[in-house]
């Protein structure tokens, strides 16, 4: 069976988008984005939409699952599963093979197994019974359900109080993660050497702190947007408002922001290894190497 979808993931920092926009163009294909938060409006230096890789050589590479939904939403897998599945069916009705590109292992994962999850209503009387509780322990809570690989879902008290209503959700409604899909992707991944990605990780967040991320949150939080829920976005958003609301000086934030950042890489790549042991192939490509010899390695898998 011919491939019918090239998957380009990786940590941040790799270079994941330069590159899946040059094989875009090899290919003239166009790009789903796979990142949980480039979806919101608003938040693009944050989230490193990095609008202008799409444009190679003065051309435009169309694409999708970028800036679709207002900042404040809460988005999830199954949102992004439907959304895709609309995407890919565009991008394939004009013969072309799409390219599938983030870091958002989750994503990325649903998508090449065809899981189909229900999607989990909120439980209000839950949420209030769990309100007067600690992070400490909603984390404890949620780990008589499953084991706590990363602290990606105890990072916020709003975030444990969503995973520990899913997790009941689908203790008394199990899921339906029946294989839907007939995709059969390539997957290309960029690795990249620790100390380079810690190099680059620190230079980006400066150039990005200059460009004004500070400022963009505050535009968040002057258009009605809480601190609540910008800390749920984590990361950058989360930082920057634990500093606009007085919780933590400028030095602090960006010591701290750095360190998250750094910490959420390596649990990208935790999440990508963990893949290649639940049966999906990576075919690893060093994301120092010049732009060309990477696509012609990737033209050569492709091909």
């Amino acid at each position: 069976m011919t491939n019918n979808l090239i998957v380009v993931l990786g940590p941040t920092a790799c270079g994941k988008t330069t590159f899946a926009a040059h094989l875009a163009k090899q290919l003239s294909t166009e790009i789903i984005s796979a990142d949980s938060r480039q979806i919101y409006r608003g938040m693009t230096i944050g989230t490193g939409k990095d609008l202008a890789d799409y444009v190679v050589d003065g051309v435009q590479i169309p694409y999708h699952l970028i800036d679709i939904c207002d900042a404040g939403e809460k988005y999830n897998v199954y949102r992004f599963q439907n959304d895709f599945d609309e995407a890919y069916q565009h991008v394939t009705s004009r013969g072309k093979v799409p390219i599938l590109c983030g870091g958002t292992g989750l994503y990325i994962e649903a998508v090449l197994k065809g899981y189909r999850h229900t999607a989990v209503p909120p439980n209000h009387a839950l949420r209030q019974e769990l309100s007067n509780k600690s992070l400490a322990e909603l984390a404890q809570i949620l780990s008589t359900y499953r084991k706590l690989h990363n602290n990606t879902d105890t990072d916020t008290i709003q975030r444990a109080i969503r995973a520990i209503e899913i997790e009941q959700y689908y203790a008394q409604h199990p899921a339906d993660e029946t294989q839907q899909n007939i995709l059969n992707p390539i997957v290309i991944g960029l690795s990249i050497d620790r100390d380079l990605r810690r190099e680059r990780i620190s230079n980006r967040l400066r150039t990005r702190l200059s460009e004004g991320m500070v400022a963009e949150v505050e535009t968040l939080l002057r258009q009605g947007l809480s601190p609540d829920d910008l800390i749920y976005y984590g990361l950058e958003y989360k930082y920057i408002t634990l500093h606009l609301i007085g919780q933590l000086s400028y030095a602090d934030m960006v010591q701290q922001l750095e360190i998250a950042i750094h910490q959420f890489a390596k649990r990208q790549m935790t999440w990508f290894r963990g893949m290649e042991k639940r049966g999906t192939y990576i075919n690893w490509i060093d994301a120092s190497k010049p732009m060309n010899i990477k696509i012609e390695q990737a033209l050569s898998l492709v091909r």
